[in-house]
């Protein structure tokens, strides 16, 4: 073989290159690797490729890797962290708002595309790595900025996501009181245009046209207590900041004893959301106006098909949790021989399952709502956070008995994104520990690690409990972790696996856990489809951005959009910067730097070249906005 002057990871890569040659590779559950058989020789045992590895481990001084105590926690785990508040409050609004039942022709497509390999891929590479986002990527270390960008990416989720919870717990506690808070007008916080109750015929005069329901200046006024803009962020709501602590408090004690003690919790937080859905479904079907609002959800409006593609894809990433390295971290708690490929096309039948099922109780309850008001639905449907704490809340004080299912609904909302939110803090703290040596291993270093873990993420939560909270949090929800930053990540993904690794190579490699070869088509999406996929959409969002707003009257000032294009940078320029930084240190010509294998070389200088390419348009595009923006503005 060729002899390279990379560094020393880059040396791991060709030492990887040249025992593919020589024998069966296996992971030492430290992305470190031994060698176990012979290549071209008879099949090798999963199980005894396994046995291998963990020898290697304890001669190294690594400690063995923790497992799962039965893969029914791996599974659960996964639908916990994949199956979140978007499958509830998005999903729903994307299928109504794009045409119904014809929205679901797209993004059944895109889950073959797009979801269900890139959230293979992920699985696979943490069970046969054994190692979390980041030590993952050395099986191509010259992208080992991959890993760096999904804890990026992760770190933002987990510091802006239990926000959501945060409100939740606080709209939980409300809940227990005879009368809802906020479905009467008699409170402090109420302005003098709130109405209780709202009907149609009101309306005809005009003279309630400002008004606001009870619900809503409970949002705006008690809860949020909003300030006039991002640039008066105003006191500390002292009651969301002590719910919020509680929130980490339950976070931490999830996750702190590992995944021994998380695949326990997930069996309750994973699943009683399920039961909570199905008794609201019982119940909402039998409120007046119910078969109105289903049939909204799902009668198809075959005159949006062409309008409705960018929606379903995005859906789809947002949905499966790709990009963000949980994934990864979970999977590299399995058995070395665990079917992955089996437990990745269950797993996203229940995520989309669950995002369709809950399209039901959803509109049922808001078609009670419009018949109960004499509006039709579209005037109550909303999206995100105004779903979960606007339009639900004012439906459910319509009810009999509403501090019940008030409850209810709260106790769900705060389930399903509980899991997702010590999940995601688990896939960050796997992936921080795993770039310790064994050497360094401490008592008490996971409790240590997510202790820090979660007390530097309350101390940035506390810029989102002040009066101008809401603004610094849409700053994170629209930039940091959503949107391009998950596509350009799965981008990339595919792109190194499929290109710089080989697909063919990592096709072997699962075949040897799983003991057969997976359909061809998540190689051909792996190399070509998928990634045609992710990039089409990035850059329908790089051409169509707009900057962000707040319910579209409060234009965020220059200055924030600086800070959030900030975040989205943060994790994306970690992919090139760390290719610079590796290319830069290392001897030789650029050729020779290059050339790490005859095969992948030039794939991989056309996808460097590509990557250039993108980047560079990226930049153009958004300075020539930034510069054009700012012109305007100064000229003013």
């Amino acid at each position: 073989m060729e002899k390279s002057s990379l560094d020393a990871d880059c040396c791991a890569l060709n030492t990887v290159l040249v025992e593919e040659k020589r024998g069966h590779l296996i992971p030492n559950g430290n992305a470190h690797q031994g060698v176990n058989g012979t290549l071209n020789g008879g099949p090798i045992s999963a199980a005894a490729g396994a046995v291998s590895a963990a020898g290697a481990e304890k001669r190294q001084g690594f400690p063995e890797r923790e497992t799962w105590t039965r893969q029914m926690d791996f599974m659960m785990s996964c639908v916990g962290f994949a199956v979140g508040l978007g499958n509830v409050w998005r999903f729903p609004y994307l299928c109504y708002k794009n045409g119904g039942g014809v929205f679901l022709i797209p993004y059944v497509l895109f889950i073959f595309l797009g979801g269900i390999p890139i959230f293979f891929l992920e699985i696979a590479l943490g069970q046969f790595m054994k190692a979390g986002s980041i030590n993952v990527w050395n099986i191509a270390p010259l992208f080992k900025g991959l890993g760096y960008a999904s804890m990026v990416i992760v770190f933002f989720c987990n510091t802006y996501y239990i926000m959501v919870l945060a409100w939740g717990f606080y709209y939980l506690i409300k809940s227990f009181n005879s009368t809802l808070p906020w479905s009467t007008c008699d409170n402090p916080w109420n302005t003098e245009n709130c109405i209780e109750i709202f009907r149609h015929d009101d309306c005809q005069n005009g003279t309630i046209g400002n008004s606001t329901f009870g619900n809503l200046t409970c949002e705006e006024n008690k809860v949020l207590n909003i300030s006039d803009g991002l640039d008066e962020p105003g006191v500390i709501n002292w009651e969301l900041m002590l719910c919020l602590m509680a929130v980490w408090v339950m976070v931490y004690f999830c996750v702190w004893k590992g995944v021994k003690s998380t695949g326990k919790i997930v069996y309750f937080t994973a699943t009683f959301p399920y039961v909570v859905l199905i008794i609201l479904l019982v119940r909402g079907v039998t409120l007046p106006g119910a078969y109105d609002g289903i049939l909204y959800y799902v009668k198809p409006d075959w005159s949006k098909l062409g309008e409705v593609w960018i929606d379903a894809g995005t859906q789809i990433f947002f949905s499966y949790a790709i990009g963000l390295g949980a994934l990864t971290a979970l999977g590299s708690y399995n058995r070395f021989n665990n079917d992955c490929y089996k437990d990745a096309f269950v797993l996203a039948l229940i995520n989309s399952g669950t995002s369709f099922f809950s399209g039901f109780v959803v509109f049922s309850i808001l078609g009670f709502m419009a018949s109960e008001q004499g509006v039709d639905i579209s005037k109550v449907a909303e999206s995100g956070p105004g779903l979960a704490f606007i339009a639900y809340p004012k439906a459910v004080s319509l009810m009999p008995v509403a501090p019940v299912w008030a409850a209810l609904f709260f106790v769900m909302l705060l389930l399903l994104g509980l899991d997702s939110q010590f999940v995601g803090v688990e896939g960050f703290v796997t992936g921080i520990l795993d770039l310790f040596p064994g050497k360094y291993y401490m008592r008490y270093q996971r409790e240590i690690a997510v202790a820090i873990c979660c007390l530097l993420c309350f101390i940035i939560d506390l810029s989102m409990v002040t009066q101008g909270g809401m603004y610094v949090f849409q700053l994170f929800d629209y930039y940091s972790a959503s949107g391009m930053t998950l596509l350009w990540q799965a981008f990339w993904e595919c792109v190194v696996v499929a290109w710089v690794y080989g697909a063919d190579r990592f096709m072997d490699d699962i075949a040897r856990m799983i003991g057969y070869r997976p359909f061809p088509w998540m190689k051909w999406c792996w190399s070509f489809i998928t990634p045609c996929v992710c990039m089409g959409i990035f850059l329908f969002h790089l051409l169509n951005y707009k900057p962000l707003t707040y319910n579209n009257v409060y234009v965020y000032p220059w200055w924030g959009e600086v800070i959030g294009w900030c975040l989205a940078l943060s994790s994306m320029l970690c992919i090139p910067v760390s290719l610079v930084y590796k290319l830069s240190g290392a001897k030789g010509t650029f050729r020779e730097v290059c050339t790490i294998s005859s095969y992948s070389n030039h794939f991989l200088s056309i996808f460097i070249f590509s990557f250039i390419l993108c980047f560079i348009l990226f930049i153009i595009i958004n300075s020539s906005n930034f510069l054009l923006k700012y012109y305007l503005y100064f000229i003013k």
